[in-house]
């Protein structure tokens, strides 16, 4: 199940895991969030008490993190540094230098504070090592 140095069981299994860290992460952060847009409960949820947003953000959440995860995967197959901490180091490194500045400037021009982009910009640092992680850990395929 690999191709080009990735292993998509590794791709598919960290993208589950980020699915579940923003799970664990809204959950803790939920009330800041919520506060930071300027969002009450009713606000995000229908007359039912469903959320308006339906499931359209959960379904784009999931590719796009199975695109930072193959991603991921194929820069460390590249730079021929699968492994943990590669990883982790490779997801330090892509978060502060491309995931950080797009959350601070898109913030200020939308006048959020800056609690927001410390949640926001939080969680994706979250994917990215939880993906680092299963990455390293499932290796180079054969």
């Amino acid at each position: 199940m690999a191709y080009g140095g990735v292993n998509f069981l590794a791709v598919l299994i960290a993208t589950v895991a980020a699915m579940a860290a923003g799970a664990v992460w809204y959950t803790l952060f939920a009330r800041g969030w919520m506060a930071a847009n300027g969002f009450t409960v009713q606000d995000l949820k229908d007359e039912h008490g469903n959320p308006k947003s339906g499931k359209t953000p959960y379904l784009v959440a999931a590719v796009a993190k199975g695109v930072m995860a193959y991603g991921l995967a194929k820069l460390l197959a590249v730079l021929d540094a699968v492994s943990v901490w590669n990883g982790i180091a490779a997801a330090l490194f892509l978060w502060l230098a491309f995931v950080v500045p797009p959350h601070a400037v898109n913030h200020r021009f939308q006048l959020k504070p800056w609690s927001l982009t410390a949640i926001d910009a939080g969680y994706w640092l979250a994917v990215l090592v939880v993906q680092a992680v299963v990455i390293g850990l499932f290796g180079v395929p054969y």
